[in-house]
């Protein structure tokens, strides 16, 4: 057993220094695949950025794509690049219902080509949705030449509809025209929301009515206060008047002098209430 024990020893200090030598590299192998597994992570979300960006990009390529598509597809004219427009309110921008509102809208020919001014329009529409059209008014035909480097002046009137008072509408007001190749063109000159106000002159159907029933709550009123004072004169008891017991015949002129009694016999062709009482006396008698 004791002479084993050496040997043991030797074998144990040649199997420790290479266990520690084997470890080492397995070790270092360890870390450098760490090391890998980490840089391919870091390409890979670096490759995922790139993929999102350029998936962005051709979301919002298709996306104009589509809306030029839907406005080829749907017909909308487009003002043409040569030309410019301006527009002014006469009465500046009021719009009183039932009323006339009148503009003048300004054509610009920038370009060297002619251009030809088909027609003027203007339609209310509803706010929320200027697709909804509330009140369209008919379209102004001008038919206008006006050559390169001129300008032109239209003139267009519309009456917005009574009921429309007091409330807001979209107005959209639209200059068609065409160039010589066929081109055509429509320019927006008018599109915001304005608001309709009510007329004050004159007097409408609303007014007269509440004209009419005050006219009426004042006469019963009247007719009421007359009744009322009718009734009480009634209730109320009649006023008794005593009368003396003296006859109105027997009046007493003894009193009075005898020179006025002979002015006012002079005065007056009556006879005096002396004569009067002395024939009635003298008929007493008799």
């Amino acid at each position: 057993m004791m002479k084993l024990l050496p040997k043991l020893l030797l074998l144990l200090l040649l199997a420790f220094p290479a266990t520690i030598l084997m470890n080492g590299p397995l070790v270092a192998a360890q870390d450098a695949t760490e090391d890998e597994e980490a840089a391919d992570e870091v390409t890979a979300e670096d490759e995922d950025d790139e993929a999102e960006v350029e998936d962005d990009e051709n979301t919002e390529l298709t996306e104009e794509k589509e809306e030029e598509e839907e406005e080829a597809s749907s017909g909308e004219m487009k003002a043409s690049p040569n030309a410019d427009t301006t527009i002014l309110f006469v009465k500046g921008d009021d719009f009183p219902a039932n009323n006339i509102v009148k503009f003048l809208v300004g054509f610009s020919n920038k370009g060297s080509e002619e251009f030809v001014v088909e027609s003027l329009d203007a339609s209310f529409r509803y706010p929320q949705d200027f697709q909804f059209y509330i009140q369209n008014f008919t379209a102004l035909q001008l038919g206008t030449v006006v050559p390169g480097q001129r300008q032109a002046t239209f003139e267009y009137s519309f009456i917005p509809a009574e009921p429309m008072g007091g409330r807001p509408f979209g107005l959209v007001i639209n200059l068609n025209y065409k160039d010589n190749s066929g081109n055509v063109f429509q320019d927006a000159v008018f599109n915001q929301t304005v608001t309709i106000t009510e007329r004050e002159d004159g007097l409408d159907g609303e007014t007269i009515f509440m004209y009419v029933f005050l006219s009426g709550l004042g006469l019963l009123v009247v007719v009421g206060l007359h009744q009322l004072l009718e009734s009480r004169k009634r209730r109320r008891p009649a006023a008794k008047v005593e009368m003396g017991t003296a006859s109105h015949n027997d009046v007493d002129m003894s009193w009075i002098p005898q020179e006025t009694l002979n002015q006012i016999n002079k005065a007056s062709p009556r006879r005096s209430p002396r004569k009067r009482a002395q024939k009635r006396s003298a008929g007493s008698d008799e």
